[in-house]
């Protein structure tokens, strides 16, 4: 996991939750290359057969990586129901997501609303848009690089982030000028990915033109954000965005929240009070080489807890956007399941 880089300051800002990873037992039996090859539970691979990023060709180099030490079985699934069905006979088999971001979220939210998640092994085969949490939790990106990291990889325990509806949160969710590049961006993205074939489309340029089309006419909110009971921004003070990190990156690798870590049992909270021209600019050209924690106008705190009520927000969470919302409220759960990590 990654080291801070910056002071961070505000509530709990130097308690970190201390937890143990689990041991991989398994057996060394031979060496492949620079790889320890293991004895591996059985394989449950999950792809979305809707996700338009997923390259098929990638996907068969991977699980051939994955079958030379293990059996594995291959589900598509497209909708909750198909996917209940598939978790419904995983077994004691270790889970593997092969797809992205929003793959992942739908994986564990279903392993979740099951009560299943807690006993759950997961892995994944990076092969969204953004892979923010393979980026955040260093997941190779090359797919049978990740499928080797599978074979020989360490189980640790991870966070998520839950709020008062029961919903989910992965990696990150954030509310103001981020949500509504999302909202703009999702859009572009689907819009775009039909030109081009496979992989190679530009579907990628969703995100971007998201972001420059709210950069022009940002939303300002006035929000009171709370972190465990305490007021650390009232309505009197606009802001641009409020980001809850659980991991690092949002966007395709965008260090929004850049020293959260999924396994320390906290969130991280940045606050952007950056609403005037050039405040926004300068935020904005700040936050794409990750300086922007330096910046007078922006709070970076850590917390178990974070409230978020005042003018009507939307919020993006995994890429999943909802809303419009007057109150919010999340809350971390430590070690609610396990992963596979290099």
């Amino acid at each position: 996991m990654k080291k801070p880089r910056h002071k961070c300051t505000g509530a709990l800002a130097d308690t970190r939750y201390q937890s143990r990873a689990p041991t991989l037992e398994s057996s060394d039996v031979a060496l492949s290359g620079r790889y320890m090859v293991r004895r591996v539970d059985p394989l449950l691979v999950i792809t979305n057969s809707e996700a338009g990023t997923a390259d098929e060709e990638s996907l068969d180099t991977a699980l051939a990586v994955l079958r030379e030490q293990t059996s594995v079985e291959v589900a598509a699934t497209s909708d909750p129901g198909e996917l209940d069905s598939v978790l419904h006979r995983a077994g004691t088999r270790r889970i593997v997501v092969a797809g992205g971001d929003g793959s992942l979220h739908a994986v564990i939210k279903a392993l979740y609303r099951r009560h299943d998640l807690a006993r759950s092994v997961l892995a994944l085969l990076p092969l969204g848009t953004g892979n923010d949490f393979a980026r955040g939790t260093g997941i190779p990106l090359d797919v049978e690089e990740a499928a080797h990291v599978i074979l020989k990889g360490r189980v640790a325990p991870m966070d998520i982030v839950v709020d008062e509806l029961g919903g989910i949160v992965v990696n990150n969710v954030h509310v103001g000028a981020g949500a509504q590049a999302s909202r703009r961006g999702a859009a572009w993205k689907d819009r775009l990915h039909t030109v081009g074939v496979g992989k190679v489309n530009l579907g990628k340029l969703g995100y971007p033109i998201g972001a420059l089309l709210t950069a022009w006419d940002p939303p300002t909110l006035r929000l009171r954000v709370e972190i465990d009971g305490k007021v650390v921004n009232d309505l009197d003070s606009p802001v641009l965005m409020v980001a809850v990190g659980n991991g690092s990156s949002v966007g395709g690798g965008t260090e929004l929240t850049p020293e959260a870590d999924p396994a320390d049992g906290l969130m991280d909270v940045m606050i952007s009070r950056a609403t005037g021209p050039l405040g926004r600019f300068v935020y904005a050209a700040r936050l794409g080489i990750g300086a922007h924690l330096e910046s007078d106008d922006v709070s970076y705190l850590r917390g178990r807890s974070v409230s978020i009520s005042g003018e009507s927000f939307w919020c993006s969470a995994d890429g999943e956007i909802y809303g419009p919302e007057r109150q919010r409220t999340w809350h971390v759960e430590p070690a609610a399941y396990s992963m596979v990590l290099p």
